[in-house]
């Protein structure tokens, strides 16, 4: 017998925000595993599921949950905001599974990937136009990945000069990393004039958005809800959006 444990990228958390996939995938599985965030925004909307959560920094034990209920032979979908490949556990079920694989069930778990809107895109929408050409994702968060790093890939950004989305630009404990990196990214070359913006909560109750030039962004204060958008070197404020020229001779 064969179960398949779906990781699902809900998008940003209405259900317009979700793809249809997404949607028809928490319609047919048993138990949804995630972040009690997560389950506490998809309650509404699939209100007959069993729901069982971890809380923040208790990933891995949310993975391996998942694969103990896909052996007791239940449907299980592990749910992720944004994408589940994008910052996601897409690759930590995937390194697990070798594991779980080799085990005594006479059930075999394979994986599937269903994905979904990550806050790149639906905070981009909400701005305007701001990663409409070459683009890179960063996250300031160093509990995974060293500071070092990070000021590395800020840098080459710039230096590339890409747009950037930034995931995960402050918290309690990181309060001023966003005004480090727009530090950074100007000591790399970027001007104090560069078009930049912000979204908070996106796709959620609240949402609140503000563009402004980058030595503005490094005063602004921004938390684990907020994405912020760093233009190109020919990005432009406009009408209060925030637009990275595609390069059609206009």
């Amino acid at each position: 017998m064969r179960h398949t444990i779906y990781v699902v990228g809900m998008g940003p958390g209405k259900l317009e925000g979700m793809t249809l996939e997404a949607k028809q995938v928490l319609e047919a599985c048993d138990v949804i595993v995630g972040y009690t965030k997560y389950a506490e925004l998809l309650q509404p909307y699939f209100p007959d599921k069993e729901y069982l959560t971890t809380g923040m920094r208790q990933e891995i034990e949310r993975c391996r949950l998942c694969f103990e209920l896909a052996a007791q032979g239940k449907q299980v979908a592990l749910v992720c905001s944004g994408d589940a490949g994008v910052y996601g556990m897409a690759a930590p079920m995937y390194e697990l599974l070798p594991e779980y694989a080799s085990g005594t069930s006479n059930v075999e778990i394979g994986i599937e990937i269903v994905g979904g809107v990550t806050a790149a895109n639906s905070g981009a929408a909400v701005l305007g136009a701001p990663l409409n050409h070459d683009y890179c994702v960063i996250s300031l968060s160093d509990l995974l990945t060293s500071w070092e790093t990070i000021e590395n890939r800020l840098r080459a950004a710039i230096m590339g000069d890409f747009a950037i989305a930034i995931y995960n630009p402050s918290s309690h404990k990181r309060k001023d990393y966003l005004k480090r990196a727009c530090e950074i990214m100007l000591d790399a070359g970027a001007s104090q004039d560069r078009a930049c913006g912000y979204v908070r909560n996106v796709g959620r109750d609240g949402t609140e958005s503000r563009v402004m030039t980058l030595k503005e962004l490094k005063e602004t204060e921004a938390d684990m809800f907020t994405t912020v958008f760093v233009g190109n070197s020919q990005s432009i404020l406009q009408d209060g959006k925030l637009i990275t020229k595609r390069g059609y001779l206009i």
